[in-house]
């Protein structure tokens, strides 16, 4: 009953509170640029628009400095490469516009736009190629898009209107493998050429994004009435658990640690709060740190959380290993005269240390959707609101990961009871341990490659 009145809540906010059309699908951190490349006889045009996301936009405040446009697009100028037959010509800035949309958690989001020419004699077949070099490292969509005015474009490589709108509706179906266009080559000629079409229409989104983008839309609600506050709440514990239940998020490893090592209840609890720990102080800190200094790149910070969490699984999964190789082979019975022993000693090969160091990196890698919650309670002055809700969502991950581990012990004692399976347990050590160092590569590889 209590689920359904959760669920209930929830669906009430995603009516009530519609979600916000400015999210960034791709991330609060991200950068994302749109270059607009028109070819003309005398000369090339670009219209670049560079959108910041909310994390980015609060870390340079871009609203409190009023040169900011015009600094930043010629950063912009100085960084667009174009050269026409493999010469390279100057890129002058003609102006420069700036506004700040609304995003997620109340948090506002930066959109400037710079307005370049460049000089070329396109009287003849030629060669115009445009590079983009600005803010090279940090993630995000790059696009660009190119047309002819009295000019041929022959075989463009890029599409001649935006796939997402200039950076104002990014298409579902891309997301998985976003646009990552940095330099064009294009072939032109005096003349005229039919324009190429755009890339694929946009998709559905999903139950969670939906429901992530109500969660930080009542967060950053202006008026914070109890409702709001309460449905908030929910919602942080609903998407907490959500979270959890995605793909990589540890279960798999925390629940063979478990069956593995003759894991009990209490060691399925331990691990939960350990999650909730590690993963309500991770958001505390990154926001206070994001918070005070514009120099960190939060998504560069958080993959290499995701490299400590996928070694720290790595070295577990190793240690498990080797102990589970040392050892003499044990049955899991209780000694009732079947000839399989009390096997009670493999249980606490790693101990209360290795059960606290699974839920770390299970809680290590914060979530970002948590954090952008918490820095805009932060800006709205409701500190103790976001931390309320960032705690909840943590509560909502151990959750999940508790009942995942629960299951896991339940359904191993179960098994362990029947005569024709207690045979097969004497390895079972053995291969969760092998799972756990397969999982915990492959979460190091991922974050180091993604």
């Amino acid at each position: 009953m209590k689920a359904l009145v959760v669920l209930a809540l929830a669906a009430l906010a995603l009516v009530a509170f519609p979600a916000s059309a400015t999210a960034h699908p791709l991330g609060n951190f991200t950068i994302n640029h749109h270059h607009a490349i028109t070819v003309h006889p005398d000369r090339v045009e670009l219209v670049s628009v560079i959108d910041l996301a909310e994390i980015p936009t609060l870390q340079e405040q871009p609203a409190r400095q009023s040169d900011y446009a015009d600094r930043e697009c010629d950063t912009v100028r100085s960084s667009l490469e174009v050269t026409v037959d493999g010469t390279r010509t100057t890129v002058a800035l003609r102006s420069a516009s700036i506004e700040f949309p609304a995003g997620e958690a109340g948090l506002a989001t930066t959109r400037f736009t710079c307005w370049l020419t460049a000089p070329a004699q396109l009287s003849a077949p030629a060669s115009v190629s445009v590079r983009d070099t600005y803010r090279p490292n940090r993630v995000g969509w790059h696009e660009m898009t190119a047309t002819g005015d009295g000019i041929a474009l022959i075989a463009p490589p890029v599409p001649a209107t935006s796939s997402s709108d200039e950076l104002r509706a990014y298409p579902d179906d891309l997301l998985a493998n976003p646009l990552d266009v940095r330099t064009v080559d294009l072939r032109v000629e005096p003349g005229t050429s039919a324009a190429s079409g755009t890339i694929a229409a946009q998709g559905g989104s999903t139950f969670i994004g939906t429901a992530t983008r109500a969660f930080t839309d009542l967060a950053g609600k202006q008026d914070l009435t109890p409702l709001i506050g309460i449905l908030a709440v929910l919602l942080s514990l609903l998407l907490g658990a959500s979270h959890a239940a995605l793909p990589g998020h540890g279960k798999t490893v925390i629940a063979a640690y478990l069956a593995g090592r003759d894991g009990t209840a209490r060691d399925a609890v331990v691990v939960g709060a350990t999650v909730t720990l590690t993963h309500t102080l991770g958001v505390l800190l990154l926001g206070l740190t994001i918070s005070a200094t514009s120099a960190l790149a939060g998504e560069s910070l958080l993959r290499m959380l995701g490299v400590a969490s996928g070694v720290l699984v790595t070295a577990i999964g190793a240690f498990l290993l080797r102990s589970a190789l040392q050892r003499q082979p044990v049955a899991v019975g209780h000694g009732h005269g079947h000839g399989h022993g009390h096997g009670h000693g493999h249980g606490h090969r790693v101990g209360r240390g290795g059960l606290i160091g699974m839920g770390v990196a299970g809680g290590l890698v914060p979530s970002p959707s948590a954090l952008v919650v918490l820095l805009g309670a932060i800006a709205l002055g409701r500190t103790w609101f976001g931390v309320l809700l960032v705690l909840g969502y943590g509560l909502g991950m151990a959750t999940t990961l508790t009942a995942v581990g629960l299951l896991l012990v339940r359904l191993r004692d179960r098994l362990a009871a029947v005569e024709r399976f207690r045979d097969r347990f004497i390895a079972l050590p053995a291969i969760t341990a092998g799972l756990v160092l397969v999982v915990g590569l492959g979460l190091t590889a991922r974050a180091l490659f993604e």
